[in-house]
């Protein structure tokens, strides 16, 4: 639902619009009246205010970051032709626009340098165990109305194993919508998704619980560190959080913080917001889409795709947005890289 993503955001008068993907990093989404309207009840939260952790200083002083720095001046004068040569010689992917073959070759270096002072005792990153893609499909009209109700109709998640660099698992389930129980044939063209399909599935507090099982069989929280990722704020910030008013639940815990993507291969390849989308994503790193547009599996495990990619380029993805109160929020790069709690079933709203 990409596009549709992008319009919820354009119709949307309670969210806040920025073009400077700094300033995206600060935005925070409210406690839609919307919301409470198509609920008939009102959130009553107010905005939470945190001051950032404090900056982690001598990070970077051990001396392995001096080579990596006269490296990575190296491959800053190689053109085009002399990365791929030198990415080919490594046996490495020589697929991507300059800018990511550059990142690639840097994060090579990077790796192996950090490899050899690990051994030596020296500083290393850590990554999740696993990381779960979410991209839920919901309901909508060809141009949503500002009061429009988004209720989730597909709840995909693909699991990526981190250390051996694939997809481990898939989980997918259809949902009723319950307030609007009629979808638009806007809605079926564009996602696939047809009523029959929805009138057969079961309510969204059922499929999470089943989501919630799931995860606990595979020992998310408990034996492994895990993190969600999606590809925006919207899954998390908007379909999840009215979905759960809707369903009268508590907003879940382990889906509190999340990677957004976009954030983390715009800082990672040093690119502008609007090269961000996922097509746009896939065309830079040289990779085609596979599978149907706007199915949420096939959507996460694209992004999936994406993430793997970032993750052989050297990028350490790591949660930089979280849910507090209803409201979207930035997690800096100074905070410590924790995991997702162990995944429960949320209680009911009281």
């Amino acid at each position: 639902m990409e596009d549709q993503k992008e319009n919820i955001f354009d119709t949307d008068k309670n969210v806040k619009l920025s073009a400077d993907p700094e300033e995206d990093d600060n935005s925070r989404v409210s406690c839609d009246e919307l919301t409470a309207k198509a609920c008939n009840r009102r959130c009553g939260l107010k905005e939470d205010v945190e001051s950032p952790a404090p900056p982690i200083r001598g990070e970077f002083s051990d001396p392995v970051y001096k080579e990596i720095a006269l490296a990575n001046g190296h491959i800053n004068r190689m053109n085009k032709d002399e990365l791929r040569a030198k990415l080919a010689d490594l046996k490495l992917d020589t697929r991507g626009v300059k800018d990511v073959l550059k990142k690639r070759l840097k994060s090579y270096y990077k790796k192996q340098k950090l490899m050899q002072s690990v051994l030596e005792g020296g500083p290393t990153d850590t990554y999740y165990d696993y990381i779960c893609v979410v991209d839920f499909e919901a309901t909508c009209e060809e141009n949503n109305p500002p009061d429009f109700l988004h209720e989730i109709i597909e709840f995909p998640m693909v699991l990526i194993n981190t250390h051996t660099l694939e997809i481990e698992d898939t989980f997918q389930e259809y949902v009723k919508p319950e307030v609007n129980s009629q979808l638009s044939d806007f809605c079926v063209q564009l996602t696939g998704i047809t009523q029959e399909m929805v009138d057969k599935a079961d309510t969204f507090c059922n499929v999470l619980q089943r989501v919630v099982v799931w995860l606990q069989e595979r020992e998310l929280g408990t034996k492994y560190k895990y993190a969600v990722l999606t590809d925006g704020s919207w899954d998390m910030s908007k379909f999840l959080n009215i979905q759960c008013r809707v369903s009268g639940i508590r907003y879940p815990q382990f889906a509190k913080k999340w990677i957004n993507i976009r954030k983390s291969y715009g800082n990672f390849y040093k690119v502008p917001r609007t090269q961000t989308k996922l097509s746009s994503m896939l065309e830079k790193l040289g990779l085609h889409y596979e599978g149907r547009p706007h199915c949420g599996l096939d959507d996460s495990r694209n992004i999936a795709r994406i993430a793997l990619r970032m993750l052989q380029d050297g990028c350490q993805l790591r949660v930089n947005e979280r849910i507090h109160a209803g409201q979207l929020l930035n997690v800096p790069s100074s905070a410590p890289v924790e995991g997702a709690p162990p995944p429960h079933n949320p209680r009911c709203r009281n």
